[in-house]
């Protein structure tokens, strides 16, 4: 994963299926080659094969089972996932918590088949536990403004500060993002210069009216700062 990224986390709104979810990824891919930024897609996981065809940007899945193939009736295996030319996993996001031991477990079974993994955090704490299981990449994301609107950036920007510092502590590789609502370009900037290297957004770009000008937005204003 390269720096600055802009994740976008489709999640499953009615612009998440079919062709409008190809457009977002479309516009993602369009966006990350004229910046020259990282845009990773998280479609639903019906998604997943259509869109890693279409586009050459990293495609993520929203979640996935630390599994081979074989017996596991109603779970996502990550193997499948490498065969379905997907490069990474959302993993603990605030819409579907995970145990400590389970996360650990996904990344680890992420790692043995060559995917990325960007794990979810509530607090600066918890990034820090997590970073200490080496994901490739952490998002920080107090759960009461996922959806609000109103930037963790601009609300509780001590959270970021808090987080980059912990987090440094225990790994200094791990990418650290910035999520919970992240809604504009201004948004996208003071987040990476509170020190991290990016955002995950979802909603403002999934229920916009016009999604790929948030996204050109959102990456030009990531490849400006980030290079400030």
């Amino acid at each position: 994963m390269k720096t600055p990224v802009l994740a976008i986390n489709f999640k499953v709104y009615n612009t998440s299926f079919g062709q409008k979810a190809v457009d977002i990824a479309k516009a993602g891919e369009k966006a990350a080659k004229e910046y020259g930024i990282e845009v990773i897609v998280i479609p639903p996981a019906t998604e997943l094969r259509r869109i890693a065809s279409e586009v050459s940007i990293p495609v993520f899945a929203q979640h996935a089972d630390p599994y081979d193939f074989g017996a596991y009736t109603g779970w996502l295996p990550i193997a499948a996932l490498k065969e379905m030319n997907i490069k990474g996993v959302l993993v603990n996001h605030s819409e579907h918590r995970l145990r400590l031991d389970e996360i650990v477990a996904i990344v680890e079974a992420a790692k043995k088949h060559g995917l990325e993994t960007l794990v979810c955090a509530d607090t600066p704490i918890a990034a820090a536990a997590v970073a200490a299981i080496k994901p490739t990449a952490l998002a920080v994301e107090p759960p009461e403004l996922i959806g609000t609107g109103i930037a963790v950036s601009k609300a509780k920007p001590e959270i970021i500060t808090n987080t980059v510092q912990k987090v440094r502590e225990v790994n200094k590789d791990v990418i650290i993002l910035t999520g919970a609502g992240i809604s504009t370009a201004e948004d996208v900037e003071a987040a990476i210069r509170l020190g991290t290297a990016g955002v995950l957004v979802a909603s403002a770009i999934m229920k916009a009216q016009n999604p790929e000008k948030v996204i050109n937005d959102m990456a030009m204003a990531a490849a400006k700062a980030y290079r400030k």
